[in-house]
């Protein structure tokens, strides 16, 4: 399979909006899904506060975060393996930055409400709790060598 170009990935990462990632579980690996924003630089995403991914990143933060995209009879396909270090991120001004990254994802690609849900709200709520109100974490993936990320597309 041929490998992608970094302003390939980096495409894909923005045009994208959900990923997977990967922590280091108790016996398996440990993946789960997320929605994320990219500021061109950094990814972000929220985390709820309970669950198993918070003490999986907490025992270890070094995970591997995926972000695909595929034709639905798979004709065309490409995907990039970002590995790195998530932080938690505790400046008000970059957290308020990043929800409201996230209210205006949500707004842009017009996502139900009940992706509220996986991001410790009620879908009920206004989209703008995200800002308001803290009821997850604001994690940050760094320390991402462009030396080990993977990207891979189908043939053209």
């Amino acid at each position: 399979m041929p490998r992608m170009e970094k302003a390939e990935y980096d495409r894909l990462i923005e045009d994208e909006h959900i990923c997977r990632i990967a922590f280091k579980g108790d016996r398996h690996p440990y993946i789960a899904p997320f929605l994320y924003v990219f500021d061109g630089r950094f990814m972000y995403f929220l985390s709820t506060r309970y669950g198993k991914k918070v003490q999986y990143f907490r025992d270890n933060p070094m995970v591997v975060v995926e972000v695909e995209r595929y034709s639905p009879d798979l004709s065309h396909f490409s995907f990039v393996a970002l590995p790195g270090r998530l932080v938690e991120v505790v400046d008000p001004g970059v957290k308020s930055r990043v929800r409201t990254m996230f209210i205006d994802l949500i707004k842009k690609k017009g996502l139900s409400q009940n992706v509220l849900s996986a991001l410790g709200y009620s879908p009920g709520e206004p989209v703008e709790s995200l800002e308001s109100e803290e009821r997850n974490s604001v994690w940050k993936l760094e320390s991402v060598r462009v030396d080990e990320i993977l990207g891979l597309k189908s043939q053209e």
